[in-house]
């Protein structure tokens, strides 16, 4: 696989492209990844970069064979007041995640506990090596998911496994993810990074335009009634009548060849 390095560089993550996939890799090895607010932030700009890149048509995120994020960084937190949480707000910035446009795929290998957890689940698809295990255990330490588990965890797998989950602390491994409709596929430890990377590059060679606006309408899903949710996918679909994409698209398959799409 042919990489290039990217610049800037940053602290607490890694950051390089393959072909037409950005790629971003948690970097805390020492601490298993815990999401300092320091390293949300490089994340986040290092995801808009590549959202407002043409040249980059899908995202994957990731960390280690032992962990894609065990979860929050926990002495940052431990004598805040709620004062202090209000004042700095910083899980509001993890919207920021939710606004790209382009897909994003969590590549989760080991611990994604926490906020991991909720850093996998804001991410469009998840990609789980065998021994992923996914959790919501802030009730052992007196508090709850803040980041998003109590709302993404029940879309995911239901009311009463995500209550479960949340009220007990308890961990789902990897094969019950994918059962359960947490996970989109579950592959070896080996080979993880590499099938999200294939994933990555089958959606990148995509029409550019579509793949925004279908991510777009999917998402809509859970945020809208049916009847709403479907008057915006037939807006967004009519839209692209207008793109030279849809123009290419339908030419390339009606001639039997391959479609060269711009993105425009």
């Amino acid at each position: 696989m042919a990489d290039a390095l990217l610049e800037p560089s940053y602290q607490f993550i890694r950051v390089r492209r393959d072909a037409a996939v950005g790629i971003v890799q948690l970097y805390r090895p020492e601490v298993l990844n815990a999401l300092s607010t320091a390293l949300i932030d490089e994340v986040i700009a290092a995801l808009q970069a590549f959202d407002s890149d043409d040249s980059v048509g899908c995202l994957v995120l990731h960390g280690n064979e032992r962990a894609f994020a065990a979860g929050a960084d926990i002495r940052e937190m431990a004598e805040a007041s709620t004062v202090d949480m209000l004042t700095h707000d910083n899980l509001a910035r993890w919207e920021r995640i939710r606004a790209i446009k382009k897909p994003i795929i969590a590549a989760v290998s080991g611990f994604a506990l926490g906020g991991g957890c909720e850093l996998a689940m804001s991410c469009d698809m998840i990609i789980a090596s065998e021994t992923a295990v996914f959790g919501q255990p802030e009730i052992n330490i007196g508090v709850m998911p803040g980041a998003g588990g109590t709302q993404r965890l029940p879309r995911a797998i239901g009311k009463a496994r995500a209550m479960e989950m949340i009220l007990t602390g308890r961990t789902m491994p990897a094969a019950e993810a994918e059962r359960a409709g947490l996970v989109t596929r579950v592959v070896p430890k080996e080979v993880y990074l590499d099938e999200a990377l294939r994933l990555a590059r089958d959606i990148a060679a995509k029409a550019p335009l579509a793949v925004r606006l279908a991510k777009a309408a999917v998402n809509k899903a859970y945020d809208l009634p049916l009847r709403e949710g479907l008057e915006a996918e037939r807006a967004a679909f009519y839209t692209l009548f207008s793109s030279e994409d849809q123009k290419e698209g339908m030419r390339a398959f009606v001639e039997k060849r391959k479609a060269q799409y711009t993105g425009r």
